[in-house]
């Protein structure tokens, strides 16, 4: 989290829970008819609501990977669509607008998960295993050298 910015209240966190059970429920049951999203199986996998409840960002995944440009493009064609079919379910006072994102935490989790089964990082690892590695005493020494105590 970048400084100023504040954590999302509770209230921002239920109605973005509330908006992504809704979304996933208009995307599962097919009502949206562009190309590029009919018959397509998506996953919202989390929706972020402004401060003020009134924009919301909505962050989907194809399910099974896929190109997620069309899929964007598709969902943003259908937003008025989506935007309607929300107001109709939730109970607030301002329906928020509704903008689409792809989700990347996926691909960053299988980057982090790649980087720590590479050789290298492996190696390291287990150099630390066996003692060869003991950062915590290197990082305790260090301290002693700069700490000036009168002694």
């Amino acid at each position: 989290m970048s400084r100023g910015q504040k954590p999302p209240s509770q209230r921002q966190l239920r109605v973005g829970e509330e908006l992504r059970h809704i979304v996933a429920a208009i995307l599962e049951r097919g009502d949206i008819r562009d190309p590029e999203v009919a018959g397509r199986l998506v996953t919202v996998t989390e929706v972020s609501v402004s401060p003020d409840l009134r924009n919301a960002t909505v962050f989907v995944v194809p399910l099974g990977g896929g190109d997620s440009a069309a899929l964007l493009a598709g969902l943003k064609r259908a937003r008025a669509f989506v935007r309607h079919e929300v107001a109709r379910q939730i109970d607030l006072r301002v329906v928020p607008e509704i903008s689409f994102a792809a989700d990347t935490s996926f691909d960053t989790a299988s980057r982090i998960e790649a980087l720590l089964h590479s050789p290298d990082v492996r190696r390291d690892i287990e150099a630390g295993a066996n003692g060869d590695f003991d950062a915590e005493s290197r990082f305790s020494a260090d301290e002693d050298e700069g700490r000036d105590d009168g002694a």
